[in-house]
């Protein structure tokens, strides 16, 4: 049965960050009260914890418990964050799914008709996949290298899900975000992802009057990008129509080469300067572009940003934060 979200308890893990302040602005929107949204913070909920997603489930709501949980926290990061933490970026999304998941059931929320709905991630794909990324491709490959720890932790909590749909008839639901972007992003240049960076580097670049722009890799690599507020959509959709954990990819439905996106976006930022490729960095992945057909079928839902202007609202709101300090 749908899940109508007016007047339900929702936990939402990561709930302060980049997307799940958005996915909050959607549960509330859909008539979800304020105080029946509760967002964890790391430092009352180490999620890595057994015994602290114990508490967690026993403390949010009191004995009424949550009516659904959306799993959103991960420790992530571009290309040079995952090949610097491969150990502990396995560890922490295994062992917050895996003790999420599980107590979930010991808690007896399952008996109580709550919904799980875990996000997985795009890395979780083999190298090699055939492009569009369809959803039965999952398991036919092993990841890329450099974020494979990353992956391989998402697609097992996944698989645990699906497991425990069928033992315990847990209701669930498994998403596959792309690689999302979009204002309130993380700019940090250690560990953001490949847009936060680019927009960062090409407005302080502009700003210093840097006369070259220094990119990892070829540029050849392909990538596919979804703006936030799509995101959260399809998140809070997958909380109120999905029962089973079949894996659903949530995407734009277009690829651009990282070439082509650097050109783009030093554009729209006003960087003329040359820009200067370094080889000897990883391009990652070659290609990501998804079939998103399953989601439109299930979920009713596409992805209404074009790109353009989801960079350009960007651009904005880093600019504007930026001369805000």
């Amino acid at each position: 049965m749908p899940l109508e979200l007016a007047g339900k308890r929702v936990i939402v893990t990561g709930g302060a960050g980049f997307l799940g302040r958005v996915v909050v602005e959607r549960l509330t929107g859909r008539g979800a009260r304020p105080g029946d949204v509760f967002v964890p913070r790391r430092k009352d909920f180490d999620l890595t914890s057994e015994e602290a997603c114990r508490r967690l489930y026993r403390e949010a709501f009191g004995k009424g418990g949550p009516d659904a949980v959306i799993h959103l926290a991960a420790e992530v990061g571009g290309i040079g964050a995952n090949r610097a933490n491969p150990g502990r970026f396995f560890f922490a999304n295994m062992a917050m799914g895996l003790h999420l998941i599980e107590q979930f059931r010991a808690c007896g929320l399952i008996e109580r008709g709550a919904k799980f709905v875990q996000i997985g991630t795009i890395c979780s794909y083999p190298k090699f996949t055939p492009v569009p990324f369809r959803e039965s491709e999952l398991w036919n490959g092993y990841p890329e290298e450099t974020n494979a720890p990353y992956g391989v932790a998402k697609k097992a909590a996944g698989e645990m899900l699906g497991a425990y749909h069928r033992q315990y008839k847990m209701r669930c639901a498994y998403v596959l975000p792309v690689n999302l972007y979009g204002p309130g992003d993380n700019f940090d240049l250690e560990s953001s992802h490949v847009i936060p960076a680019l927009v960062r580097k090409c407005v302080e670049a502009r700003q210093r009057g840097d006369k070259r722009l220094d990119c990892w890799g070829t540029g050849s690599a392909s990538r596919e990008f979804l703006y936030v507020d799509d995101a959260a959509e399809a998140v809070v959709r997958a909380v109120e129509a999905l029962e089973e954990p079949e894996p659903v990819n949530i995407g734009a439905g277009s690829e651009i080469t990282i070439r082509d996106l650097v050109m783009l976006i030093t554009r729209l930022c006003g960087f003329e300067g040359e820009i200067v490729w370094d080889a000897t960095k990883p391009d990652g992945q070659p290609r990501r572009c998804l079939d998103v057909s399953r989601a439109e079928r299930l979920l009713g839902w596409k992805a209404k940003m074009p790109l353009e202007e989801g960079l350009k609202r960007t651009i904005e709101w880093y600019s504007a934060h930026t001369r805000a300090k």
